[in-house]
């Protein structure tokens, strides 16, 4: 009840992205059920254009790009999910020890994540997959690995201002223990601006597994993901098809939609009026 009404209480621009996010998302999970075809089947001639038969037309080799698209956003955006989830898991549970730890503790986790992002990110995930390979384990971890420095950064910060407050100073005398403290007292406390950063976290990785497969070495063929839609159909801009247009479009159309539902959040968060 308090999300709905939450809800109503929402501006224009916060109820298009949860409409833009809700759309994505039912689009993953009925894929199956809503796609004309199978997720590999050729169901035609190369780059068809738009018919009844094929809503998009079709792809290089034949493949409904509708069909493409669902599994794509099936593909694209749980992998986006999980590898945001890990990162945060990750970050914010290394940021908080050393916030609250201090000493050695604090000192060695940033100079690990100083090294990490030194190397710019697209460079040092290409070198890493390419030893280690492209499957869905790899990519995740790595991505995973190096979004959770951003995180932590944050999540340091954060709980480095709320460590000195006095209710954890309570606590603290009470002799809670510092999984507790970081648990009761400071998640708490620090979940506004975490939620915040998840959503542009999770723009960021889904932006850079689309960007990784459009270079190829994200999810591989044939295994439909919308980055690497846009490099298997570049070259039909040359004749005037646009079938590379459909993925790039969804790409922007999610994108947009998380940022709106962040700003608001963000509003929220700020305790701010309209």
């Amino acid at each position: 009840m308090a999300f709905f009404k939450l809800l109503r209480q929402s501006p224009l621009s916060a109820r298009i992205g949860l409409a833009i996010v809700f759309i994505n998302i039912a689009a993953a999970i009925l894929a199956p059920v809503v796609a004309p075809y199978t997720e590999t089947e050729i169901v035609g001639d190369v780059w068809l254009s738009v018919s009844k038969n094929h809503l998009m037309g079709t792809d290089h080799l034949g493949r409904d790009m509708f069909t493409r698209l669902l599994y794509g956003a099936r593909n694209t955006i749980a992998i986006a999910f999980v590898t945001t989830m890990l990162s945060f898991a990750i970050g914010t549970i290394c940021g908080f020890f050393a916030a609250t730890l201090g000493g050695w503790t604090d000192l060695t986790l940033s100079r690990i994540v100083d090294i990490m992002m030194a190397f710019p990110t697209l460079i040092f995930a290409l070198m890493v997959l390419s030893v280690t390979g492209t499957s869905i384990t790899a990519l995740i971890l790595v991505i995973a690995m190096l979004d959770s420095t951003r995180v932590y950064r944050l999540s340091r910060a954060v709980a480095m201002d709320i460590e000195v407050m006095e209710f954890v100073e309570a606590a603290r005398l009470r002799g809670e223990r510092i999984w507790w403290l970081m648990r009761h007292e400071i998640l708490p406390n620090a979940m506004p601006p975490l939620v915040a950063e998840f959503g542009l976290r999770f723009c960021f990785v889904f932006l850079f597994i689309a960007a990784l497969s459009f270079l190829g070495l994200g999810l591989q063929p044939p295994t439909a993901d919308w980055g690497g839609m846009v490099r298997e159909n570049g070259g039909a801009i040359s004749f005037g098809i646009f079938a590379a247009l459909w993925p790039a479009g969804a790409i922007a159309f999610l994108t947009v939609g998380v940022n709106l539902i962040v700003d608001w959040f963000l509003h929220i968060a700020s305790g701010l009026k309209d």
